[in-house]
């Protein structure tokens, strides 16, 4: 797999949470890219021994998060549907300024450029 970067302001950092009988953990934060039009609100989770990796995270940061993607398929049983289930996991970040949110968050990582597109008022994605 490989490793991907994007960059965003902090808008949330959770506390850890467990899961489980076998301790599973995970802590989720969230990025913003704001174009002026609307928000693209971005969630990564750190894992297992990583999550207190996001202690150094402060809402308002301006930041870029190293990430992978992994995905799982799940079925309740044999003649259930299957489902896919995709998420971003956040291996490490780096504050490019604190607090800010000023920054100028025209550049996104490339695995991100799919999604800078320009849209009507009338055609928003949702």
């Amino acid at each position: 797999m490989s490793e991907v970067k994007v960059q965003g302001v902090v808008s949330v950092v959770e506390e850890t949470k467990t899961y489980g009988s076998n301790g599973f953990q995970k802590r989720l934060i969230v990025l913003e890219q704001n174009d002026g039009r609307f928000a693209n609100l971005i969630p990564l989770e750190f894992i297992k021994d990583n999550c207190s990796t996001a202690d150094g995270l402060n809402v308002g940061d301006n930041v870029e998060v190293s990430y992978k993607l992994s995905g799982r398929k799940w079925q309740r049983d044999p003649n259930s549907e299957v489902k896919y289930f995709l998420s971003a996991e956040a291996l490490s970040f780096k504050v490019l300024s604190g607090g800010g949110g000023g920054s100028d968050q025209s550049e996104v990582a490339s695995a991100n450029d799919a999604f800078s597109q320009s849209y009507d008022e009338n055609d928003i994605p949702f």
